[in-house]
């Protein structure tokens, strides 16, 4: 019999520990003042944004999860069932996730500068996966890079890299 995902698990009141978790989280990142992250749950916010990205024109086909998945396994020295498990949670991070503006400022104000450029790069790569550039994309990202900090300039030039890479 198959073990159930840890989802499935309630706390004592009966609430899901991924509602909990979430909501921690992102309580944590939509105050007034956010602290920085811990490094997990930086690393579950960026990969709930790539998720948005690769969500962001409609379809979330196999080419963008398998290009989440290499970027967080490459990034963060995962293996194949510790990805696999950070894209869940991120799944659900970005479903319950605030809207695009809220939760990137969050993320901007959480996260450290060198990460966050890396993660415009990733974005990118994320855009391109499927082969096509969707308008819905390149308006999300056109959103996504000032509000994360980076200036289209510093944007192209992941973009560039990204296309290299494709």
């Amino acid at each position: 019999m198959p073990m159930p995902s840890r989802h499935a698990f309630p706390t004592p009141d009966g609430t899901p520990i991924s509602v909990c978790m979430f909501g921690d989280l992102l309580g944590r990142l939509t105050a007034p003042d956010p602290d920085p992250l811990d490094d997990g749950d930086a690393r579950l916010a960026l990969a709930a944004l790539l998720v948005r990205i690769a969500r962001s024109d409609g379809t979330y086909d196999e080419s963008e999860i398998k290009r989440i998945d290499a970027l967080l396994a490459k990034r963060y020295g995962l293996g194949p069932f510790e990805v696999a498990g950070l894209r869940k949670d991120a799944e659900v991070l970005e479903e319950e996730a605030p809207d695009t503006v809220r939760f990137t400022r969050a993320i901007k104000d959480a996260v450290a500068y060198e990460d966050r450029a890396q993660v415009v790069e990733g974005l990118w790569e994320i855009v391109l996966a499927d082969g096509t550039r969707d308008h819905e994309e390149d308006a999300l990202m056109r959103l996504v890079a000032p509000m994360l900090g980076i200036n289209d300039r510093d944007s192209a030039l992941a973009r560039q890299r990204a296309q290299g890479k494709a």
